[in-house]
């Protein structure tokens, strides 16, 4: 199925699309801090939406590796909030809520979210399935072990590929069961998974496709990157968009950016490519 429903809207990923993200952390690895209040948000809000964002991301919790476990009263504190001043502004925007928090994501789709979007697929919050099925909103459920408090020292596969896809395989069926009907799958780059494992996943990414479910893939600005070149994650720019033009090309439907212009522009240069094959 290549299509999901969002608020009544058909949306067709056969042509892949953009989620900007926004986190209104004050620590997450790459724009911890920067959109933190109400300017600031509607502000990279406003501009994610001009170049071209098809959904907007908002997080309250930083899942980046060893990042501080807040409680669920403060991470609803930051995202209602947001939802609700974005959604003031730019009603017709299509926000995902990332959480792990089944409590967190049932008060954003009630505040306006769309979709849910999983770093643990359900594993962190045995109640999570049973909420989206109660919502009947896309679902995002990614790949990872342990959290991300522990996560770096899970790392460990005897072959990443074959372990990720029978995780989705068993995550799959169960969501299925409970009448989850729109889920798109996330391999989770860098997440329980040293750059090596990161790198081979990307590589191996069409193999994925036989799970046929839609693929978001998360590289954006990520250590694989600027680790593999020596640089910051603020220089991580040039190798965000080769390693984009390499997951499009490999099968991915969503891209999930920091930057969402250049994000475009590599799903523009890829789908014309495709189009001469």
């Amino acid at each position: 199925m290549q299509t999901i429903n969002c608020k009544g809207t058909l949306i067709d990923l056969t042509t892949p699309r953009v989620m900007g993200i926004i986190n209104v952390t004050p620590d997450s690895f790459y724009d911890g801090g920067l959109t933190t209040s109400t300017t600031t948000i509607l502000s990279q809000a406003e501009k994610m939406l001009s170049e071209g964002a098809t959904f907007l991301d908002i997080g309250g919790y930083s899942s980046r590796p060893n990042a501080t476990n807040i409680s669920e009263v403060e991470e609803v504190a930051r995202v209602i909030p947001a939802i609700a001043e974005i959604l003031k502004s730019f009603p017709k925007a299509l926000i995902s809520i990332d959480t792990f928090r089944s409590e967190v994501a049932k008060k954003a789709i009630e505040a306006g979210a769309c979709m849910i979007n999983d770093i643990s697929g359900g594993s962190l919050d045995t109640k999570m399935l049973s909420v989206v099925a109660s919502m009947q909103v896309p679902y995002i459920m990614m790949h990872m072990k342990g959290t991300p408090q522990n996560m770096t020292t899970k790392a460990e596969y005897g072959n990443i590929t074959k372990e990720v896809i029978f995780y989705f395989t068993q995550k799959l069926a169960e969501a299925r069961k409970l009448g989850i009907n729109d889920i798109i799958i996330d391999p989770g780059f860098g997440f329980a998974k040293t750059v090596d494992h990161s790198f081979e996943l990307l590589n191996n990414l069409e193999l994925l496709k036989s799970l046929d479910t839609p693929i978001l893939a998360g590289i954006s600005r990520k250590s694989m990157i600027y680790k593999t070149l020596h640089v910051s994650a603020k220089e991580a720019l040039n190798g965000t968009a080769l390693l984009h033009g390499i997951a499009l090309n490999k099968g991915a439907n969503i891209l999930r950016v920091h930057d969402v212009k250049e994000a475009l522009e590599c799903v523009t240069l890829v789908t014309k490519l495709k189009s001469k094959v």
